[in-house]
């Protein structure tokens, strides 16, 4: 797993420059099968990122602009009618990818954000009274701007409750910045990323996070972070047991992206 991190690490840096703490989180996210939302203004490399994960495991890319008009079936797919046949046939939706970017998710409504609500919790889509499962590994990368709310629809907290990470990119250094006009002077540094893995590799990885050495001490640690969110008359809503048992894969993912084989505490 050390040699597919390192790959997939050196792909990211050489498209995203100056955000190598991000891209680990990233990284640990996507070993450790949870869902992203980025919080960011436009222009800093979100897409760009998403593809470079895409490229790097051979894998498929999807990308949904969120509209107000955008329908769950524009996303889903649904029923083509064969008047040949006369029979319907199934068209697959967007969805079906092994990276999904959900540009600025917060434009569409709530009746189609809801839409990605089962994939991102089960990897799976239930159609016209079918279900289809998903491509894995499956992962879902969704944008929101943080500095232009007209016309958007807050997440609910069943959504955010979905996602594992809330990370920010914002701008890269002045130093990296030169870097990027230079790397684009010829032609979009994607286009010069190769596979470092094939998507059966990254099912592989994700099963080897599930078995990085969590201590029971360790794992009271976190419930107790949990347990004093519930508690704490500042908030509102504290961690869900979904959000719990995400924060023990992550610490597991985070561990393997370290290059650690055990979990262990901060302070």
């Amino acid at each position: 797993m050390k040699s597919l991190i390192e790959g997939l690490r050196k792909n990211l840096r050489s498209v995203i420059r100056g955000k190598n703490a991000e891209i680990d989180l990233l990284l640990a996210a996507f070993l450790g099968e949870g869902d992203v939302l980025l919080n960011d203004v436009p222009g800093v490399g979100k897409t760009t990122l998403a593809k470079a994960f895409a490229a790097s495991i051979e894998g498929s890319f999807h990308r949904i602009q969120f509209t107000p008009d955008l329908l769950p079936a524009d996303i889903l797919g649904g029923s083509i009618y064969n008047p040949r046949e006369g029979t319907f046939l199934f068209r697959k939706g967007p969805i079906f990818a092994n990276v999904l970017l959900a540009d600025e998710i917060n434009r569409a409504s709530p009746r189609t954000q809801s839409s990605l609500l089962e994939a991102m919790a089960e990897g799976q889509v239930s159609i016209e009274g079918r279900t289809y499962p998903l491509p894995r590994p499956f992962w879902v990368i969704a944008t929101q701007n943080p500095i232009e709310y007209h016309g958007t629809y807050p997440l609910p907290e069943a959504q955010l409750d979905r996602f594992a990470m809330l990370l920010t990119l914002s701008y890269p250094p002045e130093s990296e910045e030169l870097g990027i006009l230079a790397s684009h002077k010829e032609t979009h540094p994607l286009l010069a990323l190769s596979p470092v893995a094939k998507p059966e590799d990254i099912l592989a990885a994700q099963q080897a996070v599930r078995r990085i050495h969590v201590d029971l001490d360790v794992a009271r640690y976190m419930l107790d972070l949990v347990t004093a969110t519930r508690r704490d008359a500042r908030l509102q809503l504290g961690v869900s047991p979904r959000g719990s048992l995400t924060l023990y894969r992550m610490a597991q993912a985070h561990a393997a992206v370290g290059g650690r084989e055990a979990v262990l505490p901060t302070m």
